[in-house]
Parts: structure tokens; sequence; C-alpha cells
């Protein structure tokens, strides 16, 4: 029995990255084997142990061949004669087929190192082909390292693409990596290498369609919405925002590329329009309910928040009502930051103020600065205590928004 640290846990140590998960190869041995051994077998589909000690898994060297299908449609072999060299010839990348063996020693029978160092992603043999969920993964390590995929890497996609490999694909691993891929250092990286192999307009179509849908010519002319998207999901990534409010970064303005901006006489319409895009985008995937939320009061709501020094504080009171700000203001403060990315989504305006962020907080506090409880006591009838709860909060916010109508000018 020969035992191998492999895949991610090498890898990130000649990057020079904490490793976190260490797996681990067993070559020369049966599942019966590590039984007698006392580790604990976890695997279903193919030998996978817990080590008694550690409870790191250890997994016998294997084969597999592609009988149908899909993610699942594998065949595995896992015995005594499959060597080192043949279980890595299966991984996916070159950067994941490196392993060590007891005393540190290097083995990269793919020239993976090689590749690490020169920022290649390239996949170790044609089986890659075979799963297309190594699609979004390696999309997804070039949102994390900002690595390149070599030119024959990113034709054998398109060509897994044009087969029909990616209709195969089940939501909960794409959703998985999606996630994943959103929370990277550069989640820009993913949408472009899905869009660069053709896979965007199949998992993602509702993004495939804002690039080439112009900006308004007031905001941003010299990009698409497309590249507008981008840049909004990236300054949240810059910015450590988390997972729920990447995703309403990526599908803020899905209504763009069904009511464009630019042909409308003022902005709010394509709010409205990307709701249905999105509920789809959201069933599709069975994208979680907290992210599926956030994103849909962003796209719904993001442009009205923008023009706030526009809005009676009647109308502002209703968009406090309407995204909960009230009862939720740390949602609506998500919600608020995603606004923020959006309005600074675009070349030069990184930095620039967004002062509605802080004046929509005083706003949601003024409205909660009520005594509730005494106004509902103070009614006869109980029909009208809603009504007065929000007379009384019309009054707290009455004087700040005028305020800040007559002080501020339309900034989106």
């Amino acid at each position: 029995m020969e035992i191998y640290l492999v895949g991610g846990a090498v890898r990130d140590k000649y990057l020079q990255r904490p490793v976190v998960d260490r797996d681990w190869v067993v070559v020369g041995a049966t599942a019966q084997d590590m039984l007698n051994a006392g580790y604990q077998p976890v695997g279903r589909d193919f030998p996978v142990f817990l080590h008694p000690q550690t409870h790191e898994e250890y997994a016998l060297a294997r084969t597999e061949r592609k009988v149908a299908a899909g993610y699942a449609g594998f065949q595995f072999y896992a015995d005594k004669d499959v060597t080192l060299q043949q279980d890595l010839l299966r991984r996916d990348l070159t950067i994941n087929a490196m392993a060590e063996d007891k005393q540190g020693n290097l083995i990269d029978p793919y020239n993976g190192l090689n590749d690490l160092q020169q920022g290649i992603l390239r996949h170790v043999s044609p089986a890659f082909a075979e799963d297309p969920v190594r699609i979004l993964r390696i999309a997804r390590f070039a949102a994390r390292y900002g690595f390149q995929i070599a030119p024959e890497t990113m034709h054998l996609m398109q060509n897994m693409v044009s087969a029909g490999e990616v209709n195969a694909l089940v939501p909960e691993r794409v959703w998985l990596e999606l996630a994943k891929g959103l929370m990277e250092k550069q989640p820009r990286r993913m949408i472009e290498t899905l869009q660069a192999c053709g896979a965007l307009e199949i998992i993602l179509p509702e993004i495939a369609a804002l690039f080439g849908v112009p900006q308004r010519a007031e905001f941003h002319p010299e990009i698409d919405s497309g590249e507008h998207t981008l840049l909004t999901l990236q300054y949240a990534a810059e910015h450590d925002y988390c997972l729920e409010e990447r995703y309403a970064a990526l599908t803020h303005d899905l209504g763009k590329a069904i009511t464009p901006s630019y042909l409308l006489p003022h902005h709010y319409g394509h709010d409205a329009a990307g709701i249905k895009p999105l509920q789809a985008l959201n069933q599709r995937w069975n994208v979680p309910k907290n992210c599926a939320q956030l994103a849909l009061l962003c796209c719904t709501y993001h442009i009205q928040l923008h023009s706030v020094s526009q809005l009676k504080p009647r109308t502002v009171l209703k968009i406090l009502h309407k995204t909960d700000a009230i009862r939720r203001p740390q949602r609506f403060l998500q919600v608020l930051r995603v606004c923020m990315a959006d309005a600074r989504g675009r070349a030069g305006f990184k930095d620039k103020d967004y002062p509605q962020l802080q004046h929509w907080q005083k706003l949601q506090q003024a409205a909660t600065n009520i005594d509730a409880a005494a106004i509902a006591q103070a009614q006869t009838r109980p029909e009208l205590i809603a009504t007065a709860i929000d007379q009384a909060r019309l009054q707290q916010i009455t004087p700040i928004q005028n305020a800040y109508r007559q002080t501020n000018a339309p900034s989106h």
C-alpha cells in the first residue's frame, strides 16, 4: 500500500496558498485492505475512506470511463493494479494532477507545475470532455487564480457545448459551482470564460443577453450592459460582499435585455422587465431563497433607490414598505450596498460618492422612530391602526426627504 497527497493540496502548496483540505490516494490496496486497517467507508460511487485518527479522505486509485450522459454517467474501476499515473490521468486539469509521496517528493507526470508557474489552465486528457461540470470548474479556477485557459482546452470546451453536454448539467451542481465562482477573487472571469466557450447562453442566458445592449448615453456609453454587469460584480468582489449581494449584483439589470433603458423616455421601466427572467433563472438552478429574494429586491427597486432625490415622501414610505426595510434593516442595507456597486460599476466611477446609501438609512431609521404601540392603543377602530402608524412615519420622513430633494440633484 502506497499513499500520496494529491490534487488541490499539492497545487496550493506550490502557489503558496493556505492548504484547507488534504486528499489522499491509496495505490496497491483493496477496499478490504482499507477496512482491515481501520479506515471507515464513506463512498458509494467509488471507494473512499476516512482515516481512523485524522478523518481525512483516502480514496483508492481508480480509473473511470463514460457510459452515459451527464455528471453521473461514469463507471469506475478501483483495484490494486491501478497506478498513480492512471489515477492522475482522469483528473480535470494538469495543475490538479500532481501528487506528493511521504517524503514530499513531487510526482508530476503531466507537467502541472509548469502550467502552474505559467498561469495556464490545461486539461490533462481528452477525457476532460466527458464531464460537463468541468466547464464550470475551469471557469471557477479562472475566477480564483486569474489564469489563462490553454487554446486547446478552450477548443475542447467549445466542442462540449456544441455536443450538448452542458444541457445534461443538474441544478445542484450548477449552483454549487456558480456560488463558489461568485465568491472568488475575480468572479467576472468566470462569466467571461463561460461566454468564451458558449456555455453562458445555456447556463445563464439572461446574462448572455446583456452583452451588446447599450447603456444610457448619459451614464456610461463606453460600455454595454454586459460589461457594466461585470464591473458591478467585480466591485462587489473587491469590497468583500457576501454571496447574496454578489448574486444580486450579477442579476440586477436583467431587464435591460428586454427593455433597453436607452430606448425609454425615463429609466424606471427595465426594473419590472427584469423580474420574469430573474425568476426563471432562480427556478432553473434552484437558487437558495436568501439569494433569490435579495436579487429580486435589487432588480425591482435599484433605479428608484438610486433616484431618491426625485421621490416624494409618500413614495419613499411606499418603497420602505415594499422592500420590508422597516422590519429587516440589515437586508435593506444589503440592497443599498448592491445599488452602490451598480452606481460604481462603470469606468471612472469606482470611488464616486454614493450619498443615497446613508440617506436611505436615515429615512429607514426615521420611519422606525415612532411609538407604534402607543399609536395603536390610541385608535378606537382597529382598521385605522395601520393608517395612523403610516401617517406618523410619514411625519418623520417628510422633513428629511424634502431637505434632501432641495439640496441634491439626481445622481443616477
